[in-house]
């Protein structure tokens, strides 16, 4: 086989596995948010305000879960099936360490938060991890094939699952609880899918001779997931003690929202990516000639999503979330102006570390490991919105910092990631002033009907320039769906 069909048929992989990551992932999500957004109609602010200050315990120790030792099995040149009982091993250790050491936890965290009920809550949610080695280990030998097809049908179903339970909770009065009972009901099967789907055949062994390698990168990884979680997780530690649950819960959904992009779509990209990679390792000019079309192509979706949620922020909480979630309104504009700078700053990790340089990963997440939380501890005096000022303020210091440390490394340049979002950022900006104009006609109109007419005029108006000052762009989508069908 020639060099050339080589190369056209892994970019066909590439394609098809970003189809089916992506895809699938916008499906699920689409599933999941009718049931969300249904759900947050029916339970109380209060009760996203308990489940929030759980997600600070939650989170924290699931970032100890060991994922990140399954990195190692998709960049290791040659896979053994030792190393893979050995990674199995691992995540068996420490997810069933982390579920004991919650249970243990869940008063004292109650204590902190002065709200009993967290501790029953915590308690409950420790059996999150004992399903993780069996999501984790088959998800990663999957995608070391770039097998993201099986994946896909996987997870729709799972999504499935949580949908009809979190809407059968809700309406059966389960309050917070549904909260609880749903993503619960996603990992497991989820965990029995993946497990069937990757044919997992081999035990775990805790012998780690010979695993120093896996142990050095894991780790590696496992830091800089510590202090990412620091940066993240602060706001609502730090909230969560001077702020009441009914804002702290505004905060918590205005921030869902203003993520959806970031926290939603871009990791099923970066999963991809990885992978994408770790093949390309040894060759800079075409990683960071990658990285560069991949930020542009992001932020050709996601700018207008964040400009426009900023502008529509007002009707689309009234509609979505419904009127006892207005005070949300000024939070998720704030917090919509911030979430650019967040995406590009997420996109360089994957590049970093697949080739070779977990600890640019790890600097980066201790940048925002001691900016974030700086900021929310100043931010918090003002309130809610105060602490969406500090993701303002913060998130683009964050970026820029980030950006300095692993540009060198990917092999691209200031410039070039300019270049690669100023055709999204002038079409945006002209989706805003026609946004704008239209809104001061339309003022009074009831909220559905503004919000129909004002994303109505965002979507072809940005279309329009995208058309005008972004053309290559679309031929560059055209040669990404042609290409799926190049090579037999």
């Amino acid at each position: 086989m020639s060099e050339i069909t080589v190369e056209k048929s892994f970019a066909t992989q590439i394609v098809q596995a970003i189809a089916w990551r992506s895809g699938s992932q916008v499906i699920a999500q689409l599933i999941m948010w009718a049931a969300t957004f249904f759900v947050i109609r029916i339970l109380d602010p209060r009760d996203y305000g308990l489940f929030a200050m759980t997600q600070s315990v939650l989170v924290f120790l699931s970032l100890l879960n060991g994922q990140e030792f399954t990195a190692s099995l998709i960049r290791t040149p040659e896979l053994t099936k030792t190393l893979i009982r050995q990674v199995f091993g691992i995540l068996v250790l420490l997810n069933g360490g982390i579920a004991l050491a919650q249970v243990l936890i869940a008063p004292l965290a109650a204590q902190y938060f002065h709200t009993p009920m967290v501790a029953h809550l915590l308690t409950a949610q420790a059996a999150l991890y004992l399903a993780t080695p069996f999501v984790a280990l088959p998800s990663a030998l999957l995608s070391r094939q770039l097998n993201y097809k099986v994946q896909a049908k996987v997870n729709l179903v799972s999504a499935l699952i949580g949908a009809g339970t979190s809407l059968g909770c809700a309406l059966a009065g389960f309050g917070v609880w549904t909260l609880v009972i749903a993503p619960m009901c996603v990992i497991w099967s989820r965990a029995l899918g993946m497990t069937l789907a990757a044919r997992l055949g081999v035990l775990p062994t805790f012998r780690l001779k010979g695993a120093g390698g896996v142990v050095w990168f894991g780790g590696a990884m496992l830091l800089s997931s510590l202090l990412w979680l620091f940066q993240t997780q602060s706001d609502i530690v730090i909230g969560g003690r001077s702020l009441d649950a009914r804002h702290l819960g505004l905060y918590a959904e205005a921030l869902f929202l203003a993520q959806i992009v970031t926290s939603k779509f871009v990791p099923p990209l970066n999963d991809v990516a990885f992978s994408a990679y770790a093949r390309l390792q040894g060759d800079r000019e075409t990683t960071g000639h990658a990285f560069a079309k991949s930020v542009r192509l992001i932020m050709f979706g996601a700018l207008p999503f964040y400009v426009g949620l900023a502008l529509v922020a007002g009707p689309f909480v009234d509609v979505v979330l419904g009127p006892k979630w207005d005070d949300a309104t000024p939070i998720v504009r704030l917090l919509a102006v911030a979430m650019p700078f967040l995406t590009v700053q997420v996109l360089f990790a994957p590049a970093t570390t697949a080739l070779g340089h977990p600890r640019l990963q790890v600097w980066g997440a201790a940048v925002g490991a001691l900016i974030m939380p700086i900021g929310f501890a100043i931010g918090v005096r003002y309130g809610a919105v105060g602490m969406a000022w500090s993701w303002v303020i913060g998130a683009p210091i964050h970026m820029m910092l980030t950006a300095a440390f692993s540009m060198p490394v990917i092999g691209t340049s200031a410039r070039a990631l300019l270049r690669a979002v100023m055709p999204a950022a002038i079409a945006s900006a002209g989706m805003a002033a026609a946004v704008l104009a239209v809104s001061e006609l339309i003022a009074g109109m009831a909220p559905l009907q503004t919000l129909a007419i004002l994303v109505t005029v965002g979507v072809a108006v940005y279309g329009g320039l995208v058309l005008v000052v972004a053309r290559p762009i679309i031929g560059e989508f055209a040669k990404l769906i042609a290409r799926r069908g190049a090579v037999a």
